[in-house]
C-alpha cells in the first residue's frame, strides 16, 4: 500500500513538472539584459515608423511569463499588433543571490533602468519609446483571466500603447 502511494504521488509530482515545463522557454539567460534593451531601442529609433519597445521582464522560472509568450504567439490579431508597432523582448530577470554579488548588482540595475517594475510581479510590461524612456509599466494580473490571459484585455493592453495612439498623431 506504501509502495503504491509513493508511485501515484511520484506520478503526479513527475506530471505537474512536465506540465510546467511543456512550455517553450523563451528569456535568453545567456545574453545581457541591459545591452539586449539598448539593442531593441536602437532597431525601434530605426524603424520607420519608429516603434516603441516592450519588455516583458520575467523568466524561464515564471510559469505565468511563459504562459503569456505562448498566447500571444498563438494570436494571430495579437500578433499583428504587436509586430506592427512593437519590437518586442523577453527581458530575463534573475535576482537569486546563488549567482554572486555581481548577479544581483545587475539584476537591482535593471530594475532600476526600467523604473522597478518588480513591485507588480511576473510577468510585467515595460513600455519604451523610441528613445529608451519608459512610458508605462504593466501589471499582467490585469490581463488574467483564469488560468491564462484574456485577448480582448491583451489587445486593449498593446492598442493603447502604439505610437499611434500615445502620440496622437
Amino acid at each position: 500500500m506504501k509502495k503504491s502511494i509513493l508511485t501515484i504521488a511520484f506520478g503526479l509530482v513527475t506530471i505537474i513538472a512536465s506540465a510546467q515545463t511543456g512550455l517553450k522557454k523563451v528569456y535568453d539567460e545567456t545574453i545581457n539584459p541591459m545591452e539586449q534593451i539598448d539593442k531593441a531601442v536602437a532597431t525601434a529609433k530605426s524603424a520607420n515608423p519608429e516603434k516603441y519597445v516592450i519588455c516583458q521582464v520575467g523568466g524561464n522560472w515564471c510559469p505565468w511569463c511563459l504562459r503569456f509568450a505562448d498566447f500571444i504567439g498563438k494570436d494571430s490579431d495579437i500578433a499583428k499588433v504587436v509586430n506592427d508597432n512593437f519590437i518586442y523582448i523577453h527581458v530575463n530577470y534573475n535576482p537569486r543571490k546563488s549567482g554572486g554579488d555581481a548577479q544581483v548588482k545587475a539584476a537591482k540595475a535593471l530594475m532600476q533602468r526600467l523604473d522597478n517594475p518588480q513591485r507588480f510581479g511576473f510577468p510585467v510590461f515595460v513600455v519604451l519609446d523610441p528613445n529608451g524612456k519608459v512610458i508605462h509599466i504593466q501589471d499582467s494580473s490585469f490581463l488574467e483571466e483564469g488560468q491564462g490571459y484574456n485577448k480582448a484585455k491583451v489587445l486593449r493592453f498593446f492598442n493603447n500603447w502604439t505610437p499611434k495612439a500615445v502620440e496622437q498623431k
